[in-house]
């Protein structure tokens, strides 16, 4: 299954600061570690990460850092002051845990916040 395929099935699961599974609950870090496959940190705050640390984190996870937009990337955005989110790309805009609406939503259109990265699986 792809990662645009496992963030889809999360669509509806209810958000949760540090949640991992979409019984439970998820936040935007536990979507991108489902929909990838990929180990991904506990204990954060909702607010105050790092750019630097936050791409360390994912290239640590395998994760290919890249310039060109393709369906299924993960991307970094910039949601406001001293607030990262992280959001999986769709073919009509992103899916993402929204704090906010209270739900894992896929929303269409180009996401309000600024994009500082863009990754993907490594291609074999």
């Amino acid at each position: 299954m792809s990662p645009i395929e496992r963030a889809r099935g999360a669509i509806g699961a209810r958000f949760l600061l540090h949640g991992r599974c979409v019984a439970h609950g998820l936040d935007c870090v536990g979507l991108a570690g489902l929909a990838y496959g990929i180990a991904v940190p506990r204990g954060y705050a909702l607010r105050g990460g790092r750019v630097a640390q936050v791409i360390a984190a994912a290239e640590a996870a395998g994760l290919v850092r890249v310039d060109d937009a393709r369906v299924g990337d993960l991307l970094l955005l910039n949601a406001g002051a001293g607030q990262l989110h992280l959001a999986i790309a769709s073919e009509t805009g992103v899916i993402h845990a929204d704090a906010a609406l209270r739900r894992v939503v896929e929303r269409p259109g180009v996401p309000p916040w600024p994009e500082l990265a863009r990754w993907r699986l490594k291609e074999d």
